[in-house]
């Protein structure tokens, strides 16, 4: 049976319109085709609101997930955005919509080859994909005016928060390693104020600091952000 992937699409943003009230965010869920970022075989599955495995047990999070993610960035389309965890690299096409400049990185090699080949052949002119390195995040390019973390962390990433300019937002899934609060985290002059979104499910942010080690197992939970 043939797919009509158009049709799909615009069926899943009208499934979304109950939960997602920026029509910004829904206008860039209904021009990204998520089939593009899909193995062949999943691609008949790409418009049903769930996750989906993708290379290397990683996963493309679930429509909702995404948008609301997006949602909570508040990106008016003036910002140098950066993501955590490039994956597929469908989070950060639906960002070159809203921001002005994208910045994802990927720890896997071969996911961040795979993702910047994708982007680059649906014109996201706008995205750079990088190899992330050792320390969370982008510090040499920082100020970002939001982060998106696509990775579960066990706390709120304190060098991540560093890397947000004033009234910057980072929203990122904190807990343990198989359930998680999304959290934002904005910061101001006065501090850095933490709220919570809903239980979400990550694979684990894997970082030698603020995130999880890789056979690490122990439980954490949200903290104030010191």
């Amino acid at each position: 049976m043939t797919i009509d992937y158009r049709l799909a699409r615009e069926a899943l943003v009208r499934s979304l319109r109950g939960e997602i009230t920026d029509a910004r965010v829904l206008g860039a869920i209904g021009a990204v085709p998520r089939e593009h970022f899909l193995p062949e075989q999943l691609r008949r599955h790409a418009y049903e609101d769930r996750a989906l495995p993708i290379a290397r047990d990683q996963t493309i999070s679930q429509p909702l997930m995404v948008a609301i993610m997006t949602q909570a960035l508040s990106l008016t389309g003036d910002e140098k955005v950066l993501e955590v965890g490039t994956g597929s690299g469908y989070q950060a096409a639906i960002l070159s919509k809203l921001a002005r400049e994208v910045v994802s990185v990927e720890r896997l090699p071969d996911l961040t080859r795979a993702a910047a080949h994708r982007l680059d052949e649906l014109g996201c002119a706008n995205v750079r994909v990088l190899q992330a390195g050792e320390e969370l995040g982008l510090a040499e390019e920082a100020p970002f005016d939001a982060i998106i973390v696509t990775a579960g962390a066990p706390n709120v990433p304190r060098s991540l928060v560093d890397q947000l300019g004033q009234g910057g937002r980072l929203v990122v899934p904190v807990g343990d390693r198989k359930v998680q609060q999304l959290v934002r985290a904005t910061k101001s002059l006065s501090g850095v104020s933490l709220e919570k979104l809903g239980e979400c499910r990550f694979v684990p942010l894997i970082a030698a600091r603020d995130g999880w080690h890789e056979h690490d197992s122990s439980k954490n939970g949200i903290r104030p952000v010191a």
